[in-house]
Formats: C-alpha cells, sequence, structure tokens
C-alpha cells in the first residue's frame, strides 16, 4: 500500500511542471493530423489546473469500438523519467473497460463553449446507453489509430504502463478515506490509478482554432 501511495503523490506533484529535458513524440506520431499540429509534451503551455479541473474527456477504443468518459481530475509531468498522465478511475468505468484491452488513451480537453457536450459523457454509462450516438462531438482517429475529437483544443495520446488499485488505507484525510471506500461500495472495487506514457500530443492549429 506504502508504495501505490508514494506512486500517486509522486505523479500528483510533479503534473503541473514543465521538464525542458523530455523526450519528443516518437516519428511515427508526427504524421499529420488535420486541423492540428504536433507538439513535444514538454511544450504543452496549457494550465494543469484549469483544463484538468474544467472536465476533459477520456476515450479509448478503435475506430468503430470505443467508449467515452467524462473526467475532471488528474495530472501530467514526469514519471519513469517519460512524460506521463495519471488519471483515478472507478474501478467499474466502462471506459476503463477499453484501457484494459488496448492499452492506449486519449485525454482530450475542450474550450468552454463545448463543455455542455464534454458533460454529455459522464451523466450515463455508455455499457447499458445510447450516449455515445447521441453526442454532438465530431470523433477522429489519430495517425496511431487512436480515438479523439475534433472539436478539442488539446489532443493527449497515451500508452498504458501502470494501473494500479488505491486503498482507503493509503490516505490521510477522512473526506479522502470516505470518497474510496464510497467507489467501493458501488463497483465492489477500489479505484484505479491509472498511468500512461505520453505518445503524442496535439494542440489545435491556429488556422481552425478561428473556426466557429
Amino acid at each position: 500500500m506504502k508504495k501505490t501511495l508514494l506512486f500517486f503523490i509522486g505523479t500528483t506533484i510533479v503534473g503541473a511542471c514543465n521538464n525542458p529535458s523530455a523526450p519528443g513524440m516518437p516519428e511515427a506520431a508526427l504524421s499529420p493530423l488535420e486541423g492540428f499540429v504536433a507538439i513535444a509534451p514538454s511544450d504543452i503551455t496549457e494550465n494543469p489546473f484549469q483544463r484538468i479541473g474544467d472536465a476533459f474527456l477520456i476515450t479509448a477504443g478503435v475506430d468503430g469500438d470505443y467508449n467515452t468518459m467524462t473526467a475532471s481530475w488528474g495530472s501530467w509531468g514526469i514519471f519513469f523519467n517519460e512524460p506521463t498522465t495519471t488519471c483515478l478511475l472507478r474501478a467499474n468505468r466502462y471506459t476503463l473497460e477499453y484501457i484494459r484491452r488496448t492499452k492506449t488513451y486519449t485525454l482530450a480537453f475542450f474550450d468552454e463553449q463545448y463543455h455542455e457536450q464534454v458533460v454529455h459523457f459522464g451523466m450515463s454509462s455508455g455499457r447499458n446507453s445510447d450516449k455515445m450516438k447521441t453526442h454532438q462531438l465530431t470523433a477522429l482517429v489519430t495517425p496511431a489509430g487512436n480515438i479523439a475529437y475534433r472539436e478539442a483544443s488539446l489532443i493527449i495520446e497515451c500508452e498504458l504502463i501502470q494501473l494500479t488499485t488505491v486503498h482507503p488505507d493509503d490516505f490521510f484525510r477522512d473526506d479522502d478515506k470516505a470518497f474510496i471506500v464510497g467507489g467501493y461500495e458501488e463497483a465492489r472495487d477500489y479505484h484505479k490509478a491509472v498511468t500512461g506514457k505520453i505518445t503524442g500530443v496535439w494542440a489545435k492549429a491556429p488556422s481552425a482554432a478561428k473556426q466557429p
């Protein structure tokens, strides 16, 4: 349990750090993606406290078979000497099943005008609803084969490197312990800390950002 706690705290602390020595994206990820420009993880200028707190989308799967969920906490930074992201997901999330299966996923961040559509993906589970057919965003496939959305202002592609189960004993504040226990009561399992190596970063091209 101590190892899990140290891992989670470590990744969260570095979440706002910008490491100029972080490796860039692999060459395969630099293929063109219409409307976006490829940047290195170290060149992300977005404020993670704002972008993550405003809610974002996590998507996993392949073209024709994928699922998206809304999230509003997590981090990005350096872990295992590589640029990474970390998210804490409830164990019964349908998107988590896709992450386990494909070992890849995307984080998509949006401007305020798309907030309602971002929240839409958190209103129900894709396991037993038609939410993946009723949203108004435009799905796209990255050159690496991952799924994201064209309306996003920033897309981060990740390769799963660690999935850890947290436990109430890993937390020291009563409210946090209660939250983890509440998640267990719903899912019959504890939250999963999902860490992925950043394999691609796509920023909205200036010309595309000006379009309505």
